[in-house]
């Protein structure tokens, strides 16, 4: 049985289960939102990417939630919280914030919603010092988001991820520290 990570006005962040999973892939494994992410993936690649998630909230009690809308019970994606694992990475281990929303889903305040949800768990409940977000240059609409949040673009920490070639090269990194958030929140819900 899922359990509810958090609510915000819209939105349920709660674990997965099966069914979740079936539905994610349909609706998130396509060309438009995988873009910035490898493109459409396999079955298998799909579910170790579910291993993943699962492990997450088994080892550290956080992962990347199912984002369900609450009028009518869509899954509309994931949003959460991961530690970095990328290969690579100059910051493995730090929290990072993520998000993956099926297309239809775009445009309409919920990834910003999600997000600061996870955020206000990072600082609040997990006493994160900082928190980390990745992406790749060319994907302008996860970059707005962060710099919505108050994250600062971190060139510093920027790196090379040996699994993608140059278009999704270099991986690069935005960041928010526990004492900005606050402030940071405010204006997010401002705009």
């Amino acid at each position: 049985m899922a359990e509810v990570a958090t609510e915000t006005d819209r939105l349920r962040l709660r674990t997965w289960d099966d069914a979740d999973k079936v539905e994610f892939a349909r609706v998130t494994n396509t060309p438009a939102v995988m873009r910035w992410l490898g493109g459409v993936q396999s079955d298998e690649w799909l579910a170790a990417g579910f291993e993943r998630i699962d492990g997450y909230q088994r080892d550290f009690g956080h992962t990347l939630w199912a984002v369900e809308r609450k009028a009518d019970g869509a899954l509309l994606g994931f949003c959460g919280l991961k530690r970095v694992n990328s290969p690579g990475a100059s910051c493995p281990g730090d929290f990072e914030v993520g998000w993956r929303l099926r297309e239809d889903a775009w445009g309409q305040g919920f990834a910003k919603e999600a997000a600061i949800a996870s955020l206000d768990l990072a600082f609040d409940h997990f006493a994160a010092p900082h928190v980390v977000a990745l992406t790749v240059e060319g994907n302008a609409s996860s970059r707005g988001l962060m710099a919505r949040l108050g994250m600062t673009r971190r060139a510093d920490l920027d790196f090379t991820d040996d699994r993608f070639g140059p278009e999704m090269n270099p991986t690069i990194v935005y960041r928010i520290d526990a004492a900005e958030w606050p402030d940071a929140r405010r204006r997010a819900l401002q705009k």
